[in-house]
């Protein structure tokens, strides 16, 4: 990884620390300069740094996320897209998915599955999804299916991100787990703020823990470019 592509972190982190500003201050105009362009600068980041891994799997699917969530932070700051946002992200997630997947060892091994210990690996997983749908449930209206069907896609992500776990380097694991965990925790107060009931603080929580998911996610996908399976 060249040095000279920290340049776009910084980028990314003035833009995400300029945004979150002015969600506190309430300042919702000029979030439209600088919401999208979070998003491009840590795509813009891990493009360059992966530019000798051209027309590989891994690096496809990661743009792919990168672009689907982008799609899905400029159509959400439009109320009345929200849907569409919606299922950006959950195209953001299924690459991601893919990518979790494809990034660890030996990724479509198959083996003999123990389902209790597997379901008990994931429980807290499936814990937080469930008090999350518990409290928004009632709230839903029309939006139950396709938000019910992102939570879905959204915990696989999660799960798949878990099953990395000695298989691949452990600075990759735990950045992509801990990345996957808050983008976890950043949608369900989003979903809590929308659909169960608003408070003041959504909206840096929000913005605060996307950030740093995406953030740990491209760390971590490139800590297993680098250093491969090892402990």
């Amino acid at each position: 990884m060249k040095k000279k592509n920290i340049l776009w972190l910084y980028l990314f982190l003035l833009a995400s620390t300029l945004d979150i500003f002015f969600v506190a201050n309430g300042q919702s105009d000029q979030r439209f300069f600088t919401k999208p362009l979070i998003i491009p600068f840590l795509l813009a980041y891990f493009f360059f740094s992966t530019a000798q891994l051209k027309g590989v799997l891994l690096r496809k699917t990661m743009i792919a996320a990168l672009v689907f969530s982008w799609m899905g932070d400029t159509l959400l700051m439009f109320p009345k897209l929200f849907l569409y946002g919606l299922g950006a992200f959950l195209m953001a997630h299924i690459c991601y998915i893919v990518a979790f997947k494809v990034s660890q060892q030996q990724p479509f091994k198959v083996g003999r599955v123990n389902f209790i210990r597997l379901f008990f690996l994931n429980f807290p997983i499936y814990l937080f999804a469930a008090f999350v749908y518990f409290y928004i449930r009632g709230g839903l209206g029309e939006m139950k299916i396709p938000v019910i069907a992102y939570l879905i896609i959204i915990v696989m992500m999660a799960t798949t991100a878990r099953e990395r776990f000695k298989n691949t380097n452990v600075i990759s694991f735990w950045q992509v787990m801990i990345g996957a965990s808050f983008f976890l925790v950043s949608d369900g107060i989003l979903a809590i703020n929308m659909f169960y009931q608003s408070f003041t603080e959504s909206g840096v929580l929000v913005m605060g823990t996307y950030v740093i998911a995406q953030f740990l996610i491209v760390r971590g996908i490139l800590a297993h470019i680098q250093y491969g399976h090892t402990t």
